[in-house]
């Protein structure tokens, strides 16, 4: 899948694309904040700015914009 998230008028950052990650995990704010050393408030300011970036309103929309940009891929699970 070609990545065009690149071509952003305002591009996200890697520590955006990693708080896109975890929340593509389900990890709550408290949660992100924990396992990247920020305090929650510095977690929802990077929330906001991604949601303001990515046009969207929550963190649904995050993690659909992100699939569709190719921020984030599906995993393969091959069973057997």
């Amino acid at each position: 899948m070609k990545t065009f998230y690149k071509d952003l008028v305002r591009p996200l950052t890697a520590r955006e694309i990693e708080i896109i990650q975890l929340i593509n995990n389900e990890c709550s704010t408290k949660e992100i904040a924990h396992q990247l050393y920020l305090s929650t408030e510095t977690i929802k300011s990077h929330r906001s700015r991604i949601m303001n970036k990515l046009c969207v309103k929550s963190a649904v929309g995050i993690v659909k914009v992100a699939y569709q940009l190719g921020i984030l891929q599906l995993e393969s699970n091959a069973r057997n």
